[in-house]
């Protein structure tokens, strides 16, 4: 058995078809399935079911194929630690970041690794914290940016914390500058679908005190609800960094919601898989600086976690 007949193995099932897998693994097709029958062979049990619809892992195969992502990540993580000078890491590092945290972090952030990283490249992956979420618990990503409650942040690294607002079409009330929780009954809403962590923050405060809100539309796409609340469709509640640009151009408004206040951590997380890697620990550690400078110019609306 081979390293390179393992790469091969891994990417035909990831492929799920041999045609496709020779095309990225840049080998003949005929090589590679000579290289998959092999492995078969020195196994003596079978690897892969072909059909016409492409290939897929026997019971076996499926072992295989667990065991040798871990064994040729492994391989990954060695040559970089020997390549790659903590000096100078190279790489590439994908991050998945939510919608509202990516309108205030990602443009300084890429900046930020093109100067100071120049040897990495950035792969930025945007969504709704649901998929997000379920794509890092999949190891998708060797980093993400997530939502946490004060109380579940573990071991993740804390980049801010951020207060829930009411977002308020032009020209429509209320016109005070902060209101009750118990309040916002009166106001029907544009929020996101029920598996996002957004909502479930929000909706977890709100059942434990009892009160009720008028959801009317529930759509997971950020600039959508955003729209909605400019065009005096409905509100939201969101964090002001969601919308911080059309805020400032006067486009929507926001109430602050107080009694109780619902706060959120913005967090940093890591694949555990990837703790050794050069490249993602260089990144870890810029996003918090990157994050704090943005608080501190105001052009984050959340407070650093040291004085939240």
């Amino acid at each position: 058995m081979e390293i390179r007949q393992l790469r091969y193995f891994v990417g035909v099932v990831e492929a799920g078809s041999f045609t496709k897998a020779a095309a990225l693994l840049h080998i003949a097709q005929s090589a590679l399935s000579l290289h998959v029958r092999q492995l078969e062979e020195s196994f003596g049990t079978q690897l892969l079911i072909r059909d016409r619809t492409g290939v897929s892992a026997t019971a076996s195969g499926a072992k295989l194929f667990e065991r040798a992502r871990a064994i040729l990540k492994e391989i990954q993580l060695t040559e970089a630690e020997l390549t790659n000078s903590v000096a100078a890491p190279s790489g590439e590092v994908t991050i998945g970041i939510p919608s509202g945290a990516a309108r205030v972090l990602s443009g300084p952030l890429l900046e930020a690794v093109r100067s100071e990283l120049p040897r990495i490249s950035l792969k930025m992956i945007e969504g709704m914290t649901g998929p997000l979420e379920e794509w890092m618990a999949a190891g998708r990503f060797n980093l993400a940016v997530l939502y946490r409650t004060a109380e579940s942040v573990g071991r993740m690294t804390v980049l801010a914390r951020e207060e829930f607002c009411l977002v308020v079409p032009p020209g429509e009330p209320p016109f005070e500058e902060s209101i009750p929780l118990a309040d916002l009954y009166a106001f029907p809403l544009a929020v996101p679908m029920r598996n996002n962590n957004v909502r479930r923050s929000v909706a977890d405060v709100v059942a434990q005190h009892g009160c009720m809100l008028d959801v009317r539309f529930e759509v997971d796409s950020l600039s959508t609800i955003i729209n909605m609340v400019m065009e005096g469709k409905a509100y939201s509640i969101l964090t002001p960094s969601a919308i911080q640009k059309e805020a400032s151009q006067g486009q929507v408004r926001t109430v602050k919601i107080i009694d109780p206040v619902i706060t959120r951590s913005v967090v940093l997380a890591v694949n555990p898989n990837d703790e050794r890697s050069p490249a993602v620990s260089a990144v870890r550690k810029l996003i918090p600086k990157v994050a704090n400078t943005l608080i501190e110019s105001k052009r984050w609306s959340a407070a650093a976690p040291d004085r939240a």
